[in-house]
């Protein structure tokens, strides 16, 4: 994936407030913002969260993608939504995960993205 221009500085943030409305607004559970500034440039924040059933989870993203598209977000792509287990919405510099609970703490995104990698702790296992 081609690494996403530098956002003006309220277009990431003004995602991200219409993310968590929307996710409050369906009832998401157990929401999650995890900034990615200086982790990666796919994006600059991740959401995650969990839906109560797979039906919940299909509509939440629905919903989701709707208000993002009349927000006037564009190249919105997702993928995931035939299973409804996890859905994953790319919405520019958001990325948003949408889970069933137990999905959610099987894969465990949350402790993948928040542990970061000392540059020591790399260079040794580099070496190794």
């Amino acid at each position: 994936m081609k690494s996403k221009e530098k956002p003006s500085p309220n277009t990431a943030i003004n995602i991200l407030h219409l993310v968590e409305k929307s996710l409050d607004d369906d009832q998401a559970n157990d929401v999650t913002v995890i900034s990615l500034m200086g982790k990666t440039d796919i994006a600059e924040y991740m959401v995650i969260a969990s839906g109560r059933s797979a039906r919940h989870v299909d509509s939440t993203t629905d919903h989701l993608i709707s208000k993002l598209k009349k927000a006037g977000v564009t190249g919105i792509r997702s993928e995931g939504r035939h299973l409804k287990d996890w859905v994953l919405i790319d919405a520019g510099y958001v990325i948003i995960n949408l889970f069933r609970p137990e999905v959610r703490s099987h894969y465990n995104l949350e402790k993948l993205w928040e542990t970061e990698i000392h540059e020591r702790n790399l260079n040794e296992f580099v070496k190794n």
